[in-house]
């Protein structure tokens, strides 16, 4: 897992950097510079707002006695979304921004459930040790 992560993050940074250099050329270096800090606030923002919004619904979910399952992927899909908000480059943005915002978000949580159902049916995570 560690080899997988290193290895994005070589990649990424790679990729990043040649996009940098690529839109410093087409328009200018300034353009590139403003370009970061306003998807930064933008994304900051916006990250604050979704995220306390998921919170509000999981308590009401809590105060219905219901699990807030939903609020839980939505959660850690805006979490990783402000995640990759903090590395400065516009791919991470992109992704972080369709991290971010629920319509778009709606096919990655779908996704990640299904990644979590197969990892809980194979036994490759485990609640509560050996309990099923």
């Amino acid at each position: 897992m560690f080899r997988f992560v290193f290895l994005f993050i070589v990649i990424m940074s790679a990729l990043e950097i040649g996009v940098f250099m690529w839109i410093g050329d087409v328009f200018s270096v300034m353009f590139v510079v403003l370009g970061i800090i306003i998807t930064g606030v933008i994304g900051a923002f916006l990250a604050k707002q979704q995220g306390l919004d998921t919170l509000n619904r999981a308590r009401n979910q809590l105060g219905y006695g219901r699990f807030p399952h939903e609020e839980i992927f939505d959660g850690l899909a805006i979490l990783i979304g402000a995640v990759l908000l903090f590395t400065p480059g516009f791919i991470t943005d992109t992704i972080a921004f369709i991290l971010l915002f629920p319509v778009t978000r709606f096919p990655i949580k779908r996704w990640m459930k299904t990644l979590v159902r197969k990892m809980l049916d194979n036994g490759t995570i485990t609640i509560f040790g050996r309990w099923r």
